[in-house]
């Protein structure tokens, strides 16, 4: 798996008036400083690091979504619960054949992140990372993370494996923080 190509192939399922990011490069998961190493680099879901990290519950925020038949896709901010403060941006590809409908539904209805929803239908699932990027915001980034443009933050690619098959593709990235 490339993750340029993987990061491009999720950023082009919401084309956007202005660029999501200025410049977006893979690093070692090795070279990731902290707090983003503990934020990115585990096979975890980042709902679960996110709530653990801001010690808090986190809300999603769905900005936009498509469907097309069993595959379905969408573009996300996670809040702190109860606030307006973003500390993730993300995209989403999932492919519905591979969970129950229970599941699907939970996850259409948009109300609660992916990875508690699976976690909370004991979904077996496994989180394969595939890659960190050092990710420099442009217009579209530093608008849904309310960082300025140009700031730098990072984030990853991964798979996660629902019932031992590669059901969802995903684009997290982090919030700047201190």
């Amino acid at each position: 798996m490339n993750p340029i190509e993987e990061y491009n192939s999720l950023t082009a399922l919401f084309p956007q008036p202005v660029p999501l990011v200025e410049k977006v490069e893979y690093i070692p998961a090795s070279a990731t400083p902290e707090p983003y190493k503990s934020l990115l680099v585990h096979d975890k879901h980042m709902t679960v690091t996110m709530e653990q990290y801001h010690g808090c519950p986190v809300d999603v925020h769905v900005l936009e979504r498509r469907r097309d038949h069993d595959l379905y896709s969408r573009k996300i901010t996670l809040t702190k619960t109860g606030t307006d403060k973003v500390i993730q941006f993300g995209l989403v590809r999932f492919d519905f054949q591979y969970v129950d409908d229970q599941v699907r539904d939970e996850i259409v209805s948009e109300a609660i992140p992916l990875g508690r929803v699976l976690i909370n239908h004991n979904v077996l699932r496994h989180v394969d990372l595939n890659a960190i990027l050092k990710v420099t915001a442009g217009p579209g980034l530093a608008e849904a993370l309310q960082m300025p443009e140009g700031g730098v933050t990072y984030g990853r690619v991964a798979t996660i494996f629902c019932n031992e098959k590669p059901a969802i593709d995903l684009l997290e990235i982090s919030a700047p923080l201190e």
